[in-house]
């Protein structure tokens, strides 16, 4: 099956908002604040500590990775809530009974804990805790990483689980059914679209397809202009920032102003790879450190492709000779670097 995105058509979930009202996190705050709980586990000596933080952590784990309430966790029996066939996990009672799957490599940190020394003698209560210790504990954890202690609850779990399950193109039906939500109204606050995010996904959806690898999409937020040429600046949802140089006509034919949904897409052939303490010279304005997750190799060109804090994917096609020199390799840090006037700005 092709993704739509790479066929240049519009993801709802490239556009939409989350309430003023819904707080979460990001990916980096996510991460952040999960090191947090894995070093303040890990930093556990004493039999009874490492117990009672593995407790802790897979509880913080079960509501990040599931949705759940805190209420929810606190009440399973680990003797019959995961389901090995699916790799699940079964929450509620009565009408909000559920099965919600966990990623395998959840799943297997479940059973790896559960049937660790510090988890056999607890069967049957491992998640019975207090939910107020919980809660301090999770507190914690967020001031070490910079996280007010209203970032950092069971509900901003809960909450951050919703945006991420929609942001990964799940249907928002099926978010509601994964949180044990009586109706759509309760999943609504989690995506919103303006008129004008509207209006471009139904544009978007008729369009050509694009060879552009590198995608990024969200909002205008500055445009200068002289008398030819027009500087425009688009945020993602992620906070990154991207410049275009474009002419004032190409401006005014994409009716673009500040606010505008957008998106700027680069082909790989223009963008360039440095190492991350290099500093290219020249008018090359957009600059992405990444982590690189594949190299492919042809005698001519390499295919580079890497991955950003918040997830995006940034890919560059250079010379096979500029690669072996850098030494790229899975895992390693690299910067992605293209010119303004490499970007191409798409709005329907």
């Amino acid at each position: 099956m092709k993704n739509p995105e790479r066929a240049g058509r519009m993801c709802p979930r490239q556009f939409f908002s989350v309430s003023e009202n819904v707080k979460y996190l990001e990916s980096a705050q996510l991460e952040a604040l999960e090191q947090a709980f894995i070093q303040w586990r890990d930093a556990a000596k004493r039999a009874d500590s490492v117990r009672a933080r593995l407790r802790l952590w897979l509880i913080f784990m079960l509501l990040r990775h599931s949705g759940a309430r805190l209420g929810e966790v606190l009440a399973l029996d680990d003797r019959a809530a995961f389901s090995s066939v699916a790799n699940t996990v079964r929450l509620g009672d009565g009408e909000r009974s559920r099965e919600v799957p966990l990623s395998d490599a959840v799943y297997a940190e479940v059973v790896r804990t559960l049937e660790s020394p510090a988890g056999c003698g607890l069967r049957g209560d491992f998640f019975h805790v207090d939910p107020g210790y919980f809660r301090r504990i999770c507190y914690a954890r967020g001031r070490e990483c910079g996280l007010s202690r209203d970032m950092v609850g069971p509900t901003v779990l809960r909450n951050t689980r919703a945006v991420e399950m929609l942001r990964s193109g799940v249907p928002i039906t099926v978010v509601k059914e994964m949180l044990g939500q009586s109706s759509l109204d309760l999943t609504a606050p989690f995506q919103r679209f303006t008129p004008q995010d509207a209006a471009s996904i139904m544009q978007k959806s008729l369009r050509g397809r694009t060879s552009a690898r590198n995608a990024f999409t969200g909002h205008v937020v500055d445009i200068r202009t002289d008398a030819v040429m027009a500087q425009v600046v688009l945020e993602t949802r992620s906070g990154l920032r991207l410049c275009a140089v474009i002419t004032v006509d190409s401006l005014e034919n994409l009716d673009l102003r500040v606010g505008s949904p957008l998106e700027a897409t680069v082909k790989a052939p223009l963008v360039n790879v440095l190492s991350c303490d290099e500093h290219p010279g020249g008018s090359a304005c957009n600059r992405l450190c990444a982590k690189v997750v594949r190299v492919t190799d042809s005698p001519v060109l390499t295919e580079v492709l890497a991955r950003l804090p918040d997830g995006t994917d940034v890919c560059a096609l250079i010379s096979a000779e500029s690669a072996g020199a850098m030494d790229l390799a899975t895992g390693t840090e690299a910067q992605f670097w293209f010119k303004a006037l490499s970007v191409v700005l798409n709005t329907g």
